[in-house]
């Protein structure tokens, strides 16, 4: 069986992580799944993915940030994604690059040329096989972040425009890619939600029909 890289993104809050694990509980019992994440598939990326989340003494640069990504991403696929896929494994990841588009060229403003083109070089020119958009208002998905933290990291803790930037963005990058990102609506409860992913997994996948 070829090997799938199913990505689930979406602005703070979304409950995409949450999502991502219901959906393996549900995927793990007849096919050959595994999680990751970005920041932090890899030992290396965890130590990334401290110095990114972590509010630091003095502030990190935009443009350090953005590379520090790109460094996560291409140790991660090549570490993880490409062998992984080698094997025929279907991978669940919690972001990939339509995060880093999404917060670092429309949350930060940064040349969303130039993300694309480190992007291209993170990643060999692998693509996700689907991404799943979990869309929400921003408003909405903050609060329920802050509800379950206190505090937030260093993301989280950004003004709110700057995460109606992010959501413009997800939904744009949505629009110019139909094929590949499927809009999921994350304000349903999580049941819902789930059952949402699930039928578009059966959809797209064929071999999850096959293995019940």
């Amino acid at each position: 069986m070829k090997g799938r890289l199913i990505v689930f993104e979406g602005v703070e809050g979304c409950g995409k992580t949450t999502q991502l694990q219901r959906s393996h509980q549900w995927l793990k019992s007849s096919l050959s799944v595994i999680v990751t994440r970005e920041p932090g598939g890899t030992h290396l990326g965890s130590e990334l993915r401290q110095l990114l989340l972590t509010t630091p003494k003095q502030p990190i640069c935009n443009s350090t940030e953005l590379l520090l990504y790109a460094a996560d991403r291409a140790q991660h696929v090549e570490e993880v994604l490409k062998p992984e896929l080698a094997n025929g494994m279907m991978i669940l990841c919690d972001r990939y690059v339509d995060s880093t588009m999404a917060y670092q060229g429309y949350g930060r403003g940064l040349s969303r040329s130039l993300i694309e083109q480190l992007n291209n070089i993170a990643t060999g020119g692998l693509e996700s096989d689907l991404t799943l958009w979990l869309d929400i208002d921003v408003t909405v998905s903050l609060a329920r972040k802050q509800q379950g933290a206190s505090g937030g990291d260093r993301i989280e803790q950004e003004k709110i425009d700057f995460h109606r930037r992010v959501q413009q963005g997800y939904t744009e990058l949505a629009q110019a890619n139909p094929q590949r990102i499927v809009r999921i609506d994350a304000s349903c409860n999580e049941a819902e939600v789930q059952k949402q992913i699930q039928q578009i997994l059966l959809q797209r996948f064929p071999e999850i029909k096959n293995q019940g």
